[in-house]
């Protein structure tokens, strides 16, 4: 299928590997010229390599944290006139609700629902006056069915749901769609983290403990980035257009729901 994005030029965060590498190579491979932005220099780079060397595509980056003042000063100085934004950063750590602090929650909002608001506020002006744009931001399947080990990230994402369920509906007039992408459990470096601990508390292997998790997903697996990346790239194509505050789940089916 022909996107019909080519040529269009996008930002993605976080993009050096994982989810947000799914999502910049759909990108590429539909022909979008990136701005790719992530906190480590090396993998960025590699990434931006790989990404130019596969599909012929301009590849910017900006080793930055994009969580902080500077850093996302840094990132929109390159992506001022970008058509497509990909928001993604990693989720705060686990843990009870009884340790958390008002630094905690600070900290947890900074980077899961302030700094993409803030980039929505500094990139969205642009396409409005374009009259077109695409804007996806990777949150999490806790919105829908919150995860108690993960109060920070559940407190923080359902906060910049609700900013997009409203803003979404005050830009589409102008061509533009905000849209959440909602991951389920992916095979990442993440995966292999919340694996790990699993195993360490259970005194079993990595493997079994994936198993373990894999086995009350119906799918029987985990997601991929690439097909993130492909569900991602749909939400950002001229196909897309008429797709406004949607949250599209990706977890294999894993929460039990009827909407």
């Amino acid at each position: 299928m022909d996107l019909g994005i080519k040529g269009k030029k996008a930002l993605v965060c976080a993009a050096s590997k994982g989810l947000g590498r799914g999502c910049a190579e759909a990108l590429a491979e539909a022909g979008v010229n990136l701005v790719i932005n992530a906190r480590g220099a090396e993998a960025l780079e590699a990434t931006a390599a790989h990404l130019r060397a596969s599909y012929g595509v301009d590849v910017v980056t900006v080793a930055a944290d994009v969580t902080t003042e500077a850093g996302r000063a840094q990132v929109l100085a390159a992506a001022q006139d970008v058509d497509i934004l990909v928001t993604n950063a990693g989720g705060p750590p686990p843990g009870l609700w009884s340790d958390w602090s008002r630094d905690d929650f600070i900290k947890a909002l900074d980077g899961n629902m302030l700094t993409p608001i803030a980039l929505m506020q500094a990139i969205l002006p642009g396409m409005i006056a374009r009259k077109w744009g695409r804007v996806v931001n990777i949150t999490s399947g806790s919105v829908k069915a919150p995860i108690p080990q993960l109060g920070l990230s559940n407190a923080a994402r359902t906060g910049l749901t609700g900013f997009v369920a409203g803003t979404a509906r005050q830009v589409a007039e102008h061509g533009v769609t905000i849209n959440n992408l909602l991951p389920g459990i992916h095979a990442t470096d993440r995966a292999n983290s919340l694996d790990d601990g699993v195993a360490k508390a259970q005194g079993i292997d990595r493997a079994t403990a994936t198993k373990q998790r894999q086995a009350t997903i119906p799918a029987r697996r985990y997601g991929t980035a690439e097909e993130f990346g492909a569900a991602c790239a749909f939400l950002c194509s001229n196909k897309a257009g008429f797709i406004v505050g949607q949250n599209l789940l990706l977890d294999g089916g894993a929460i039990n729901a009827t909407i």
